[in-house]
């Protein structure tokens, strides 16, 4: 899925009791991806390392350097979100609740990633299982995401009309 629905979702999951969890529910879900692609994407807005060529689609994952994969599996692995998120409650003893948003982006990326470019490697490092998903662009999953965020969104703006009276 794209990164700005991962927030999205994120947010609206996660985040509707205030601005401040929405905003940090948000930056949940978008970090599997910011700290991953997010990387490469600065180096190329700084002009320094591999510049893979996005324009006619995907590029070849093998053009895309090994840190930027290794860093995808960590942030991309159910595994690694659990034992960070339980941490954080034994340390805090509370569920940091706005950080379910990370697990939540890497279940939508299950399903929503092909196998062709950067299968979701969920159970990294006990297993290398990776599902073949539609891709996130595809008409087929885009357009049923978009409406889904749109009712999502309308839904929460109705709520908070009717219980502010406003």
């Amino acid at each position: 899925m794209d990164i700005l629905s991962h927030g999205l979702w994120g947010g609206i999951a996660f985040g509707r009791s205030n601005p401040k969890k929405y905003w940090s529910a948000f930056a949940f879900g978008i970090a599997p991806d910011a700290l991953s692609f997010g990387l490469l994407f600065t180096q190329n807005i700084l002009g320094f390392g591999v510049r893979p060529n996005f324009s006619g689609g995907p590029p070849d994952p093998s053009t895309i350097p090994a840190y930027i994969h290794a860093l995808y599996s960590i942030t991309h692995s159910l595994v690694i979100a659990a034992a960070v998120i339980g941490i954080m409650w034994f340390a805090h003893k509370k569920l940091p609740f706005v950080m379910l948003a990370w697990p939540l982006h890497i279940l939508v990326d299950i399903p929503t990633h092909g196998a062709a470019f950067f299968p979701t490697p969920f159970l990294w490092p006990l297993a290398d299982l990776r599902v073949n998903g539609i891709p996130w662009s595809d008409p087929l999953i885009w357009f049923p995401n978009l409406g889904l965020l749109a009712l999502a969104y309308g839904a929460w703006w109705l709520h908070r009309k009717r219980t502010r009276g406003t």
